[in-house]
This record gives C-alpha cells, structure tokens and sequence, in this order.
C-alpha cells in the first residue's frame, strides 16, 4: 500500500514523466504495486530518496508530505470506515491510536505497524511515543500527524522532542491542538 500510495502521490501532484524518472532513479522493476502484496521497506527508502532527489527537495520532506497524503487520501479514500472508528475529535483519535493499528494487523497479519503510546495528556496537548523497527519515519508521523489535523479540522502543532535518530529510544512528538474550526 505505502509504494502504491508514493505513486500516487507523485502521479497526482507532479505528472506522469517525474513519476518514471523516480522510478528509474530508484531502480524499479515492478510497473505497478499492488495493495496487500509486501514489498521490501529498501525499496520504499530508495523511491523516497529518488523522490528527494528528482524533486529537489529533501528526503524529510518528502516523508512529510507523504504522511499527510496517507491520512487525507490513502487512509480515509481505503479505509475511512476504520479511521471514522478512532475517535470522533483529533484528541480521541490520538488517544485510540493504539488500537488502531490492532484492528490493521487483523487485516494484514504479515504487517508489522509501529507502536504508539500517549502520555502526559491535557485538554490541548499530549505526547505521542513512536516506537518502530523501521528507521527515519519521524518525518512521515509529522506529516500524518498534520493530516489528522486537517482530517478532523483542528489545528495542530508537532515538536519532535526525541528522536531515536539523534540516539534516544524512540520518537517523542509534543502535539499541541486547537478548538476545531467551524
């Protein structure tokens, strides 16, 4: 689903001829992607760093938009029924995030989704905890992160506190939320 969803991604904002340098820059060999098939994470790391470079942007950007296209197309356009059922408010959601990805695992048992944990909850803010074997995704959950704020019109701030890329455990991210937008 997450190659199928750069494509996308890139086909719909950019064109179809940078999508086919990418995939040449990142040396693909499939033409298309298909959803539930498992695809190795090296080649998602190569389509994000041919992206950066074709599109001249860095790689963490890349990574930003991409979370936030996950949440307000692939998610909600694939599986708007679940994310409708994490919560009815950002916090909420926030909050479920755990669940969420259980109900995921039901779906496809091959996948192995992060884990999120929320501590020091107040009335507009908490701290999300991102634990995941894959490496340099903080950017991505920024970028999702942002989408949910957008998705449920509340809008969001996110400090990445800790990164597990600068030696801590895991990713800490402060989310701070307004009243939703009328």
């Amino acid at each position: 689903m997450v190659n199928k969803a750069v494509q996308e991604l890139i086909i719909r904002q950019h064109g179809e001829e940078v999508w086919q340098r990418i995939r040449g820059l990142a040396r693909l060999e499939e033409d298309i992607f298909i959803s539930n098939e498992p695809y190795p994470d090296e080649l998602t790391y190569r389509l994000v760093g041919a992206a950066s470079e074709v599109l001249n942007v860095p790689a963490a950007e890349v990574l930003r938009t991409f979370g936030r296209w996950w949440i307000l197309h692939t998610a909600m356009e694939g599986y708007g029924h679940l994310m409708k059922a994490g919560g009815r408010t950002l916090p909420e959601f926030l909050i479920n995030l755990p669940n969420f990805h259980t109900r995921i695992v039901l779906m496809f048992p091959h996948l192995r989704p992060p884990e999120f944990e929320c501590t020091d909850v107040t009335a507009d803010s908490l701290r999300l905890h991102y634990h995941s074997h894959r490496r340099g995704l903080a950017p991505f959950v920024t970028g999702q992160l942002e989408g949910l704020g957008e998705m449920f019109r509340t809008p969001v701030t996110v400090n990445h506190e800790q990164s597990r890329d600068a030696g801590a455990q895991h990713d800490v991210f402060l989310v701070k939320w307004e009243e939703p937008a009328a």
